[in-house]
């Protein structure tokens, strides 16, 4: 009944270790021969006993390392640590490292297998199953490693949104991202290219199990169907010849399939060992008005575990996920790939804006001249002015300390303020946002260290960038925690890519710091204040500041972490080889606007940042009651009073004895104020005339004392100190996954408009000097109506010969810059479709920039208007059915010819044969017609 925090989280975890069934035995009773799995607690290493061993069918296979549940932020600071005991020579083995580590509160857990290319922790439901494991030692790579198996994609018989979708997809397997975002518009093949992937990943990367989840009867059924018709470009056999589809109608599983299709009701009714009525499979469950606040608990099943599917695949995935479902997808440990046309904001965000259909995010700015220190600044909507969460949103909350997150439903609007971002409010898409563009910026800060491999005989060249050693400043340790996480995965880097040095680092924060400097990783480090002054570091190169500093002579200390110079031998030995340049210049990334924000000189109230508020507390209970412990208790008394409710004051003040938490922030200030001291020397000397001095400096010492002991008096009390410790600890932060953030302005400060200026400056030129040359740019400074010889391989071979010739105005840069400078239109679906219009507004077609596809939509409709205007003509809803789809595709390939109507999407509707049929001896007619009016 008594428990300590330590015991409860192991509690949890033999509970958990068990359901997934394991026998879990203490050391002094082991039999590793007592079931396929065994876990041992405190198995003896020879650096110390481990939390837990566990053994696989009698032999050494992982560890766990168990911490308490509000140590649920430091996990990734004790990666090291379990890692250690994994490399470990268990006793009485002389065994090799072991491949599966995680990391557990018994409430949230972490898990590594160092077998994998670039071993980075994930987060899991709970542990894997011992026979998982056993399946998994016995294959010769892992499933991440095998995805780099997969060949480059046979490109015949796919159109080029497709290949685009599937090429970016694999590679975003390959960095071993957990989510990913296909955006295909209705009738380009999104099911297709769905099964196509799916295809290779059981073919050459032996993916054991596929989902593929909808949230209709209706859909699954036409998705199973799709996937009886399918036949491989490598195989004449149909799909189902070659792998078990199975559509889930009921509660059983079969396991001798590979590939799965269910709705996301049926799913969650297995996993909670129900039955479901097909009919409640038949309306999209996001339609329905819901009642219930509560989100719909899942708990493990062993028929179903966490590991039973590799992949995910979440059709029309911005309705599928976004009500009270969210957590079934969450239950598995597997990679998810989300299929839409139409993603709204929440989609982007709960797929981490990884979206690998259109995938890239292009540089926003040239590289800049170069200073002793340059600004860069990255300023955001939500780091600006923060924003709303409406009423009835499906929203997640974390607990800050143990970082344990349940999902409800707003019962009222949340509306945040940029300062309570990472406070009472985490963003990830804001966080994610600027780690992007800061990503993407960085090549273009230091161009020189971009490596380019020759093309051999059998592989192509392939470019890498090393990225300077960076420093990144954040607002808390779980602020830091949530950056570490986002780095990784949009650097594509394993665990020691990036680190956080805090005061709380139980890993030796100094050890990391010295790896940090000498080592090649960690190349990114995370600090709150630790390594704010005071550290030199020479190799360093950038600080990316996520957090605002209102003393100026801290923030200049902080940016003297970058101020040292180094060497080229020095840059290269201490972590940076591929550096070809003296360290001439350092970078400060802008990413709140501390640049901006007002400095004072006045000194911080906090003395002890590195201290949580339970050391602090209980300190000042033990004894230690100096003037720092109570400034610094009074500054945390003086923030908790602001993020608690009306009826948690209350509470407090009963444990009190009445006192309000401003009346004893007054009491523990005043304990040292100045003033007060001196007001009591001069009492002394007025009442204690005669007195000798240092009688008179004793009864000061004691009169002080007394006032001390007075203000602390309270925090005798443990049941004060426990409710302050743990009210702040159950205070919890809201995740917000449905506002996206947006770049407002990124650049060199100041210069980004003339930048902007002149990159269009340069591409007007670069066309007025090609327009005689090129094909595609003779026709548009040609006669109108020659636009209709306009072909996607003329648009494209110009976006090519931009690209290859100067690749700083390639379309998609050329059309951010037209929008730093003034309102446009839309934005372009693809840089082909960019530059049309771009090359419509230089030649004084659309006064406007305006998206490529809203001009085709104007002209269609008006030739529809005129050709029907006096009912001379009235097409057919049949007909115009087959117009629209001309005209789209007109849209996209910028040009239609007979032989298209073999292609999709007119294939399917009968081809060429149908379009005749629907509009005779006038064919012809119509098609010239239209490529003529749509690109005028």
């Amino acid at each position: 009944m008594n428990q300590n925090p330590e015991q409860i989280a192991r509690d949890n975890i033999d509970k958990q270790l068990i359901a997934s069934g394991w026998v879990v035995q203490d050391k002094s009773k082991s039999n590793i021969s007592a079931g396929l799995g065994v876990a041992i607690r405190e198995y003896q290493t020879d650096i110390g006993p481990a939390d837990y061993v566990l053994f696989v069918d009698s032999k050494p296979a992982g560890i766990i390392e168990a911490k308490r549940e509000e140590e649920g932020l430091k996990l990734t600071m004790v990666e090291d640590q379990s890692t250690e005991y994994a490399t470990a020579k268990l006793k009485y083995l002389n065994n090799d490292p072991l491949p599966f580590v995680y990391e557990s509160t018994g409430e949230l857990t972490r898990f590594t297998d160092y077998r994998d290319p670039k071993p980075r922790s994930r987060p899991v439901f709970t542990f894997h199953r011992p026979e998982t494991f056993l399946q998994w030692i016995k294959q010769d790579k892992t499933l991440r490693k095998r995805l780099h198996d997969i060949p480059v994609l046979p490109e015949d018989g796919l159109r080029a949104c497709q290949v685009q979708a599937i090429t970016n997809l694999e590679h975003s397997f390959k960095d071993a991202r957990p989510k990913a975002l296909i955006q295909m518009a209705t009738g380009s093949g999104k099911t297709f290219t769905a099964i196509t992937f799916i295809y290779r990943l059981l073919k050459f990367a032996r993916a054991k199990r596929v989902l593929f989840l909808v949230d209709t009867r209706n859909l699954g059924e036409q998705a199973e169907q799709e996937f009886k018709r399918y036949e491989p470009q490598d195989d004449n056999r149909l799909f189902p010849e070659l792998y078990g589809v199975t559509r889930l109608s009921s509660s059983f599983i079969p396991g001798d399939s590979q590939v799965y299709i269910s709705t996301i009701q049926r799913l969650y009714s297995i996993l909670k060992g129900t039955e479901l009525d097909e009919r409640d499979e038949e309306e999209n469950p996001n339609e329905k008005k819901f009642t219930t606040k509560e989100p719909l608990p899942v708990v493990y099943n062993e028929r179903t575990p966490m590991e039973f599917f590799d992949f995910i695949v979440v059709d029309e995935c911005h309705r599928s996920i976004y009500n009270l479902w969210k957590q079934v997808l969450d239950y598995f440990d597997a990679f998810q790939i989300g299929l839409t046309a139409t993603p709204d904001n929440r989609t982007f965000g709960y797929f981490n804006q990884n979206l690998v259909c259109d995938y890239g995010y292009q540089k926003a700015v040239e590289d800049g001249v170069l200073v002793p220190y340059n600004v860069f600044e990255i300023e955001t909507k939500i780091t600006k002015q923060g924003a709303k969460i409406e009423l009835g949103e499906y929203i997640g909350q974390r607990q800050k300390l143990t970082r344990k997150q349940f999902w409800n439903t707003l019962d009222e609007e949340v509306e945040y303020s940029a300062k309570q971002l990472d406070d009472k409010v985490v963003n990830p898409n804001q966080i994610r946002m600027i780690i992007k563009a800061v990503k993407d910026s960085l090549p273009s800060m230091f161009p020189d260290r971009i490596q380019i491999t020759p093309a051999t005989a059998t592989a192509p060249a392939t470019e890498s960038f090393e990225v300077p050693k960076m420093l990144i400043f954040a607002k808390s340790d779980s602020h830091a925690d949530d950056i570490i996480n986002i780095v990784r995965e949009e650097f594509a880097e394993e665990n020691k890519f990036c680190k956080k040095i805090t005061y709380r680092s139980e890993e030796d924060p100094k050890s990391i710091l010295q790896q940090f400097r000498n080592s090649y990783y960690p190349r990114v480090a995370v600090t709150v204040d630790m390594i704010a002054t005071g550290t030199d570091i020479r190799p360093l190169e950038v600080l990316l500041f996520m957090r605002d500093v209102k003393s100026r002579s801290y923030y200049e200390q902080m940016k003297g972490r970058g101020t040292r110079t180094c060497g080229l031998e020095e840059l290269k030995a201490t972590g940076t080889p591929a550096a070809k340049f003296t360290k001439d210049h350092f970078v400060i990334i802008d990413a709140i606007g501390v640049e901006k924000s007002q400095k004072t000189d006045s000194r911080p109230l906090e003395k002890k940042p590195g201290m949580s508020l339970k050391e602090v507390v209980e300190s000042i209970a033990m004894g230690n009651k100096s003037e720092d412990m109570l400034t610094t208790l009074a500054n945390r008394l003086i923030r908790l009073d602001k993020q608690i409710s009306e009826r948690e004051k209350m509470t407090f003040a009963e444990k009190a004895d009445g006192q309000t938490i401003n009346h004893v922030v007054k009491q523990l200030l005043n304990a040292y104020d100045p003033d007060t001291v001196e007001s009591m020397r001069r009492s002394i000397d007025e009442q204690f005339a005669g007195a000798a001095p240092l009688e008179k400096d004793n009864l000061l010492n004691e009169r002080h004392n007394d006032l001390i002991n007075r203000a602390t008096a309270i925090f005798n009390n443990y049941e004060l100190r426990d409710f302050v410790i743990d009210v702040r600890k159950k205070y919890d932060q809201v995740m917000d996954h449905i506002n996206p953030d947006e770049l407002l302005n990124i650049g060199w400060v100041k210069d980004n408009k003339v930048v902007a200026e002149s990159l269009i400056n340069d591409f007007r030129v670069w066309i007025e000097e090609h327009k005689t040359e090129i094909t595609a740019l003779q026709i548009f400074y040609g006669q109108a109506y020659h636009r209709r010889e306009l072909t996607y391989k003329m648009i494209k071979d110009l976006v090519e010969a931009i690209k290859t010739s100067k690749p700083t105005i390639a379309p998609l840069n050329i059309w951010r810059a037209y929008e730093q400078l003034e309102k446009v239109n839309g934005q372009p679906k693809n840089e082909l479709m960019a530059l049309v219009a771009l090359i419509r507004k230089l030649i004084g077609n659309d006064a406007t920039l305006t998206a490529y596809d809203k001009t085709v939509d104007k002209n269609f409709q008006d030739w529809v208007f005129q050709k029907q205007a006096g009912g001379a003509i009235k097409f057919t809803e049949t007909q115009m059915q087959w117009l629209r789809m001309i005209k789209d595709y007109i849209a996209s390939s910028f040009h239609v010819e007979a032989d298209d109507f073999e292609l999709d999407p007119f294939n399917k509707q009968g081809g060429l044969g149908k379009m005749w049929q629907l509009f005779g001896e006038k064919t012809n007619e119509i098609i010239n017609e239209l490529n003529e009016v749509l690109a005028a």
